[in-house]
């Protein structure tokens, strides 16, 4: 029971501190109406918690990742995924911009926000699926990795009707594509890279523990 009343602490305190980020990130977004949009997501995933909170806690692990891939999504959302300034914090740290020595052309967060989709929320999805009773093993590492990469594909199809619906100005924000025409396949490529290596790390980890017993 203790242990349960300590697992149930750490999960709000959890939600207390993404609060905090969500407040202060909420405060001036670059575009208001393309950061209600972007949290849509985040309300979405919110209310799925709720309502299945008596069923399913997320493990600490999993709760973590959760957590993090929601700070990641809510810095997207305050300064819209095209406008986060990541270069001009690089240059302040290190007296260079990050994209000139990387060879960029365009803002990447987005990249980033993909890619942490898949490697941060895999491992949930997977913990997931092992509670509803799918048997720890190849499919449990297989399945998250297609669970990405579809759900992935549908947000791409949710965002190129919404871009149709918005029209050029709000749509073009929200896309994000930042003229780049194979953007999707790229966003989904990404996100399922980033899945496939949690599920590589987690089969590493799980076989290291198995060996020590």
């Amino acid at each position: 029971m203790d242990t349960d009343r300590r697992h149930r602490h750490f999960l709000l305190t959890l939600v207390g501190l993404f609060l905090m980020v969500w407040g202060a990130l909420a405060i001036d977004p670059f575009d208001r109406h393309d950061w209600l949009l972007e949290n849509l997501l985040v309300f979405g995933l919110a209310l799925a918690l709720l309502l299945a909170h008596k069923h399913y806690l997320p493990s600490r692990s999993a709760a973590t990742l959760i957590f993090l891939y929601l700070c990641v999504h809510q810095l997207g959302a305050h300064y819209t995924y095209a406008n986060v300034p990541y270069d001009d914090w690089w240059r302040s740290l290190t007296g260079e911009g990050l994209n000139e020595r990387m060879g960029w052309e365009r803002n990447q967060f987005d990249r980033l926000a993909h890619f942490s989709y898949g490697l941060l929320l895999a491992y949930p999805i997977r913990e997931l699926l092992i509670r509803l009773g799918l048997r720890p093993g190849l499919w449990a590492l297989i399945l998250p990795v297609d669970i990405v990469l579809s759900t992935s594909a549908v947000y791409e199809l949710i965002e190129w009707w919404g871009g149709e619906i918005l029209g050029d100005g709000l749509g073009r924000k929200f896309l994000a594509t930042q003229d780049d025409r194979w953007d999707p396949q790229k966003d989904m490529a990404v996100a399922t890279l980033g899945a496939i290596i949690a599920m590589m790390v987690t089969a590493t980890a799980n076989r290291a523990i198995r060996s020590r017993y």
